[in-house]
């Protein structure tokens, strides 16, 4: 038996540390694996059983580890979703997904008015929708572990994490892999493995701080599996540059996932308020999600040491990784592909590339084997053999280093999140005076990227500020805030070619010429 994974080392030292929530309460390995339990044995009494799905709209919060412990520990599919989306969004993502169990919250208005509107859309009842705190058609998560017992439940089988990721349809589509057999916690130290890559070993006094949302692939998984390292986490309600230096310090903080975008705020501290606090403990610093741009870098490095590492993957899987002292020798490459992966650059026919040409970046699925849940000609379209592309565009150099070249044509990725324009698109379309629109990216030094449109009125209409407000106001009903875009343009006429193919490029392309 493993002599890692989290139940397993809960039982051996529950007093032990593994959770500073995001109001500095301190949780044990046994608060948050009776909570856990508690969690398995309710949804049990609900009638849930091995792969079903269960919905979570929270922010940071202890609960949110408590539910993926349940799930990971009992064969269901957990399902994250970002709490800054709009009602039909989450209820979307809810029927889509087939959630039998909806967690919500009433932590702002913001939140509780999605999570009632998403559950009338989907058609929830009262006994399937349970919140933190208190929310009309809703079970309180007090009432809900009520009187549930602490024990280890019977019949314990892995789980897995379903999130959803859009393409350019701008549906989101569930990541789906099938559920293995085992003893949960030998799952766990399984994908506890993907540290070691890094040098992240087992205990030996880290701590891991996630400053972002648990809603993300990545945060959940870097943060959990810290915790089936028996480490303890460190849990930020949002990121804060002063805070989690602060934090950093007060708790000698090892490793971390990072953005670029946290770099970038970091760094634009007074050095004043920087030299405040001691980082000297950082040891495994780890960014994905988007470019970094190599100043950034140089200076993330410079202050921190030797300790910023970078990987390059998807949802789907991955990869690549680099470490600081190979970055140093080949600047802006994100990595070679580790232990068990491989990269392949493919042409538009899918024929292999020599080394240095730009093409298609494919991705070996090794054991990790997914499906777009719902969607078999998307699953088919990104595969090739046994490697899979989500469409970023890259080379090799001679010794194997991938360098990235663009993104997807029309994703847009602002601080770590992917936005995907067509979604946006077609919010503006229903509006009565927008004839037709284009949502692309710009260059944004503090978020990568910041969303522009541009659009075609009805005749007659001038496009100013006005009209920008009312459209704006119109989207936000449909639209998560983030997903509105920071600045709005007019055009007589979009340019497309005879067919109605829109050159979204001639567009785009003179704000990221301006920038070099």
């Amino acid at each position: 038996m493993t002599n890692i994974g989290f139940w397993n080392l809960a039982k051996k030292e529950p007093t032990k540390l593994a959770l500073i929530d995001p109001f500095e309460n301190k949780w044990t390995r046994g608060d948050l694996h009776d909570l856990s339990n508690q969690i398995v044995h309710g949804l049990r009494n609900l009638g849930l059983q091995r792969g079903d799905s269960v919905a979570v709209v929270l922010s940071n919060t202890a609960e949110y580890y408590a539910i993926n412990l349940a799930c990971t520990q009992s064969g269901f599919y957990m399902v994250p979703i970002n709490w800054h989306l709009a009602g039909p969004e989450i209820a979307y993502i809810l029927s889509d997904s087939e959630a039998r169990v909806f967690f919500g919250s009433n932590e702002n208005e913001e939140i509780s008015e999605a999570c009632k509107v998403a559950v009338k859309e989907a058609g929830l009842t009262r006994q399937q929708c349970i919140s933190l705190g208190e929310l009309n058609d809703f079970i309180n998560f007090n009432d809900f572990i009520n009187n549930q017992p602490v024990n280890i439940p019977d019949q314990r089988s892995p789980g897995s994490v379903m999130n959803y990721t859009s393409g350019t349809t701008g549906k989101p589509k569930g990541v789906k892999r099938d559920l293995v057999e085992g003893d949960p916690d030998e799952i766990a130290s399984l994908f506890a493995m993907f540290l070691g890559l890094f040098g992240i070993e087992a205990e030996k006094g880290n701590v891991h701080i996630c400053a972002s949302p648990l809603y993300h692939t990545a945060p959940l998984l870097w943060s959990g599996t810290s915790l089936h390292l028996g480490h303890t986490v460190v849990l930020m309600s949002k990121f804060d540059p002063e805070k989690m230096l602060s934090l950093i310090d007060k708790y000698k903080v090892t490793t971390s996932h990072m953005v670029p975008t946290q770099f970038h705020r970091l760094l634009a501290l007074p050095e004043k308020v920087r030299d405040k606090y001691d980082c000297s403990s950082v040891q495994r610093m780890i960014h994905a999600a988007a470019p970094c741009p190599p100043h950034i870098k140089e200076k993330m490095i410079e202050w921190w040491g030797e300790s910023i590492y970078e990987y390059y993957a998807a949802t789907e899987g991955g990869g690549t990784m680099v470490s600081p002292q190979e970055w140093l020798k080949y600047p802006g490459t994100v990595g070679k592909a580790w232990l068990g992966s491989d990269i392949k650059i493919l042409d538009d026919d899918k024929n292999e590339l020599e080394i240095e040409q730009e093409g298609t970046v494919y991705m070996l699925l090794g054991s990790s084997q997914f499906e777009y849940k719902g969607d078999k000609q998307k699953t088919e379209e990104s595969r090739w053999n046994d490697y899979f592309t989500v469409g970023d565009i890259g080379y090799l150099n001679k010794e194997g280093y991938l360098f990235l070249c663009d993104r997807r044509t029309d994703m847009i990725i602002s601080g770590g999140a992917n936005i995907y324009p067509a979604e946006i698109e077609n919010v503006f379309l229903m509006h009565p005076k927008v004839v037709d629109v284009a949502v692309f990216g710009i260059p944004n030094e503090e978020w990568g990227e910041e969303i522009k449109a541009v659009i075609q009125l009805n005749d007659g209409i001038k496009g100013d500020d006005q009209i920008s407000k009312e459209i704006l106001e119109f989207s936000s009903k449909h639209l998560a805030r983030m997903k509105l875009p920071k600045s709005i343009d007019y055009l007589k006429e979009l340019p497309r070619d005879p067919n109605g193919k829109l050159y979204k490029r001639r567009l785009r392309d003179p704000y990221w010429k301006k920038k070099k």
